[in-house]
């Protein structure tokens, strides 16, 4: 691998429902890279989009060899788009953005500048959000009970926005699992990490298509792919319910010797079959969820399919 040509930059980006986005997203992106270098490519990847994504990735790569398309067979989600244009990079520092343009392009040349002081990776990190104020709330608290459930800091203000040197993503790029996050990835690889404080630029196309169910799914993914806390916490709370029902035992039968139960054992005979019946299940079905994450992972499927590329990404 020592004789393949490495550009100094590699710029990554997901296109989903971006038709409108795409010229612009090029031309802010192509004046940041000029302004440190003409040794650069550009890796566009269309995640399966509905509209007309792919026709203007391929106006701009049939302009510049330096510009790649992927279309995607299907909608494999953002964060296997991602792992398919980084399969595909070669340049000695990669920059992830997403498509939407809320990720300034302009962030570039500074995010490049404070790697150079000696970091392998620096993330954005979104000073300012321009999202709604529910978006805002729904973001904070899941990324706090994220944070609390797989044991890592995660913060809401950094997402997939920043430069890593070619080693980081290589070590992204050796974890194959079929459950993908780029920012727990790239947190659990480790290296010399910084981040820098970035404008957020509001969304003027669209709106984003991570809506509650989209985070919810996404959490319930990253959480059984980085933790087993969920299955500890369950042994932690039948520890705790045979322990109340041990203190229950001898208040029941205080209760039934000074005659305040009239018709013994009904009330908490139903109680208790509802009650445990609901906590078996709950516990079968994570455990169950963790069975199907494990099936879904050794049938070792590819992560993405590619259906076209264009000419400069043979």
């Amino acid at each position: 691998m020592s004789g393949v040509y490495r550009p100094l930059f590699s710029v990554v980006s997901p296109v989903y429902r971006a038709e409108t986005l795409v010229d612009e997203l090029m031309r802010r992106i192509q004046i940041s890279l000029a302004s440190i270098t003409e040794d650069y490519e550009i890796i566009l990847v269309d995640d399966r989009s509905p509209d007309g994504s792919w026709a203007r990735i391929q106006v701009h790569a049939a302009r510049d060899p330096r510009v790649q398309g992927l279309l995607l067979s299907r909608n494999f989600g953002q964060h296997r788009a991602i792992t398919a244009g980084l399969d595909r990079c070669r340049g000695q520092w990669v920059v992830v953005l997403d498509c939407d343009l809320q990720d300034r392009p302009e962030e570039i040349p500074a995010l490049f500048a404070k790697a150079q002081q000696g970091f392998d990776l620096v993330l954005a990190r979104r000073a300012n959000r321009q999202d709604s104020r529910s978006q805002k709330l729904m973001s904070r608290l899941f990324y706090r009970v994220l944070s609390y459930l797989t044991e890592t800091p995660q913060d809401p203000a950094v997402a997939n926005f920043g430069i890593y040197h070619r080693k980081v993503i290589a070590a992204v790029l050796a974890m194959r699992e079929s459950i993908r996050y780029f920012p727990t990835m790239v947190r659990w690889v480790g290296f010399r990490t910084s981040y820098l404080d970035v404008m957020h630029a509001e969304r003027t196309v669209g709106s984003s298509s991570y809506g509650f169910s989209q985070r919810l799914n996404l959490g319930l993914d990253i959480l059984l792919a980085n933790s087993d806390k969920p299955l500890r916490l369950t042994i932690k709370f039948g520890l705790f319910l045979s322990g109340g029902a041990f203190l229950l035992v001898p208040i029941t039968l205080l209760r039934y010797w000074i005659g305040q139960i009239s018709q013994p054992g009904y009330t908490s005979l139903i109680i208790s079959i509802w009650f445990f019946s609901g906590l078996l299940l709950a516990v079968l079905g994570m455990v169950g969820l963790y069975i199907g994450k494990t099936f879904e992972q050794v049938k070792n499927r590819p992560l993405y399919l590619v259906d076209e590329q264009t000419s400069s990404a043979l």
